[in-house]
């Protein structure tokens, strides 16, 4: 089972839950609709790991904001996670009105940085991404459609969320597609302060 680390504590995630469509400019970068509701999906945990790889040209990264599940359905820990999407086979799926998980769901496709512990609020939780030292993602909750303790509410009226499970909240504007040998960095933060600093080059 792959797992991640939250402080000095090794945990194994049993699903990976993802927002689709929880910002505005991404939902208008990608000439969607505006959802009626909250859209959401899973990822096994053969999703999960720490390393970037590179799959087809047409593998997309999606930075989100990641919350990590701890007792009693609260939130613990933060973290970044890379979203990577197939984007030609989710373009089909989509025209066909078929499930996302074959662009999705495939084994290594949530990639995380270490977690940290969770801010007592989530009003100042954002992110900067550089992909070879150019900014291509910024974004904090503030510009989300629906925020932290509503997606969890959410996602809770219908399924248990375990003690080590993820929660990726939405990825904002500037998707795009990547290479071998790029070279990502990304800043977490809560306001001002720096949580996590984290730098991955593609394999």
């Amino acid at each position: 089972m792959q797992t991640v680390t939250f402080l000095d504590q090794t945990l194994t995630p049993s699903k990976v839950v993802c927002v689709g469509r929880n910002y505005v400019a991404h939902i208008e970068e990608l000439g969607n609709e505006m959802p009626e509701s909250m859209v959401l999906f899973c990822k096994p945990n053969s999703a999960v790991t720490r390393k970037l790889r590179h799959f087809t040209p047409h593998t997309r990264f999606e930075g989100e904001i990641c919350l990590l599940m701890g007792e009693a359905g609260r939130v613990a820990g933060v973290g970044f996670g890379f979203d990577l999407t197939h984007a030609h086979i989710q373009q089909y799926l989509k025209t066909k009105g078929l499930p996302w998980e074959r662009a999705k769901a495939f084994d290594g496709s949530a990639v995380f940085t270490a977690f940290v512990s969770a801010p007592k609020n989530f009003e100042r939780l954002g992110f900067r991404l550089w992909q070879n030292d150019t900014l291509v993602q910024e974004a904090h909750t503030g510009l989300m459609i629906h925020k932290p303790p509503a997606i969890i509410k959410e996602i809770q009226s219908f399924m248990r969320l375990l003690p080590g499970d993820i929660v990726m909240t939405g990825t904002p504007r500037g998707v795009g597609t990547y290479e071998k040998g790029d070279r990502f960095r990304v800043a977490l933060v809560d306001g001002d302060a720096i949580l996590i600093e984290k730098e991955w080059t593609v394999r």
